[in-house]
């Protein structure tokens, strides 16, 4: 029986006193999880939304008195388990504002014909032809990946919150900028450009050129610090270094900008710090190229995300309260917006989490399929990479590397894991995956991008491919990677009916197939790549469990799909 997710049309109406926004949130959180959500008052216990299927009763007396700790806990938790189904329960946001708490009935096991279901249909308060009905429209979760995927929606809800808060503070802020025409003139200049779209680098070198105008210094300087540790992710990338932006004769480089704190030893000043020549003339001052200097650290919360400096007063003067509000409204507002960035980071890794829910959920019904859409997705940004692409362009095909076979959850298995060659009325229905995929996550507004790109994975250039028959250039950019990638790890992968074909015949098949199933560009680029992308494979496949794996006597391992599927 094939695996399709049950989204309702239509939320339920929420009562008065739920908050309005939390609609939308619920109406994402029950996309994700493929199901219906009911909603209970953390501090009461009572049922404020209710949810309409499975049809029935249910403990609710008992399960409000557990949402009640899972509320004070802060955490998900199940309520109850009584195989095959399982009552799960998560809070909507850890913030002293947010008591409601979000309650999912879910499978965990495929139903059998002859299982006994009393138990499950009784905890329901249905019956067992009833609950048979349900539990056929249901995706089937491990509680594994429902603690992970609970986990991730609470963050989500903290995340929104936050977002709703800081919007609040930049308003706010908006409605006290400094009353010189030199400081109005810069911070408009500055709010026009606050963009989600333009980060904190580019938006600072923009701040640094108005200031160097208006400010009476040699030189001005912004440092960002890091934001991601290690190596940066793919869905969500952020700076491993620290930066040093500059405008004017700058005294000191990045490391030395950083020794300077250092000595300093600041800790994060909630006031812009003043030094003039009675500092800078002491016999251990560090730095005595530095004459003047003043110093405001960019903050949000208790987030430290760099500092704005200005460097020797062009008189040779001293720096005062002017300068100091100047610097310390500046450093509010791009504070400000790198907290938002760094949340729309965040935002954007727990997305990619989600999406690795989803396609681990993919994974776990096929062995021979594990690890193929993150080997993909990162083939794929190589590719892209050497196309030139830009770095959203990057993240964008990422998420559609991870994402492009989803529709097969609502591929009947008998079809998705046949060791045999596929029938023609077999060939057609697995072909409809890139619709279902489509039509999974249409809504996710987030995903616009992604969309197109997994349903036209499987165009060909020379239009005789699926769903449209969209020829070369109508095929999206993103798309014709993607059909590379995809094609080059099916082909080199294990499959029950034949083993991972060897690089030398993969390359010739690429050969053939450029400008009639592959762009020739694309193609070109995979040559040129095709070092990385071996060993984008080999280490990928070195972290798959070993009893995952289906044959170590292969080139490359394990997972993936036919090229023509």
């Amino acid at each position: 029986m094939g695996l399709e997710l049950s989204i309702p049309e239509k939320n339920v109406p929420l009562e008065p006193h739920v908050p309005a926004g939390l609609a939308e949130v619920l109406s994402v959180l029950e996309r994700v999880f493929g199901t219906e959500l009911a909603v209970v008052d953390g501090e009461t216990g009572a049922v404020v939304r209710s949810m309409q299927h499975p049809p029935g009763g249910g403990r609710w007396e008992l399960w409000g008195v557990l949402c009640r700790q899972a509320a004070e806990h802060g955490r998900p938790e199940f309520l109850e388990d009584e195989d095959p189904v399982v009552v799960f329960a998560f809070p909507l946001g850890r913030s002293e504002r947010s008591h409601f708490v979000a309650v999912g009935i879910f499978l965990c096991r495929p139903v059998g014909p002859g299982d006994n279901l009393a138990g499950a249909a009784a905890l329901l308060g249905t019956t067992e032809t009833e609950f048979r009905a349900w539990a056929s429209r249901q995706v089937v979760w491990s509680p594994e990946a429902l603690q992970r995927l609970g986990d991730l929606a609470v963050q989500y809800v903290d995340q929104m919150e936050q977002a709703t808060r800081f919007e609040q503070e930049a308003q706010s802020l908006s409605a006290h900028l400094a009353s010189t025409y030199e400081e109005i003139s810069l911070l408009h200049r500055l709010t026009r450009n606050l963009k989600i779209s333009r980060s904190d680098e580019e938006l600072g070198r923009l701040v640094l050129d108005w200031l160097l105008e208006v400010l009476l210094a040699e030189a001005v300087a912004i440092q960002l610090l890091p934001v991601a540790e290690g190596r940066s992710n793919l869905s969500a990338p952020g700076r491993t270094q620290a930066v040093l932006l500059t405008a004017g004769q700058c005294p000191v480089d990045c490391a030395g900008f950083s020794r300077l704190i250092r000595y300093l030893n600041l800790g994060v000043p909630l006031q812009p710090v003043v030094l003039n020549r009675a500092i800078t003339r002491r016999p251990d001052w560090p730095t005595p190229q530095i004459r003047q200097m003043i110093l405001v650290a960019l903050v949000e919360g208790e987030n430290l995300f760099g500092w704005v400096a200005g460097f020797n007063h062009v008189d040779d003067g001293e720096f005062g309260t002017v300068e100091a509000n100047l610097l310390s409204s500046i450093a509010a507002i791009l504070g400000i917006h790198s907290g938002n960035l760094e949340l729309y980071r965040q935002q954007s890794e727990l997305l990619a989490g989600i999406v690795r829910a989803l396609t681990s959920a993919l994974d776990a019904r096929d062995k021979y399929t594990c690890g193929h859409s993150e080997r993909v997705a990162q083939i794929a940004v190589r590719l892209a990479q050497q196309l030139g692409c830009n770095a959203r362009q990057q993240e964008t095909i990422y998420l559609a590397g991870l994402l492009h076979d989803i529709g097969k959850i609502g591929v009947e298995d008998s079809v998705l894991r046949k060791p045999e060659k596929l029938t023609p009325e077999e060939y057609e229905h697995i072909k409809q995956h890139v619709r279902i995929g489509h039509r999974i996550l249409q809504d996710l507004k987030k995903l616009d991008n992604v969309l197109p790109i997994i349903l036209y994975h499987h165009e060909a250039w020379d239009g005789s491919g699926y769903p449209d028959q969209l020829p070369r250039e109508e095929i999206p950019m993103g798309a014709r990677i993607i059909a590379v990638a995809d094609a080059f790890d099916a082909m080199s992968s294990d499959r029950p009916y034949r083993k991972g074909m060897p690089i030398e015949k993969i390359e010739t098949i690429l050969q053939a197939g450029a400008g009639r199933q592959w762009d020739p560009q694309v193609v070109e680029a995979f040559f040129q790549a095709k070092q990385d992308i071996l060993e984008i494979v080999r280490r990928e496949r070195q972290e798959i469990p070993s009893g995952w794996l289906v044959s170590p006597e292969s080139a490359f391992g394990s997972a993936a799909v036919s090229p023509a599927t």
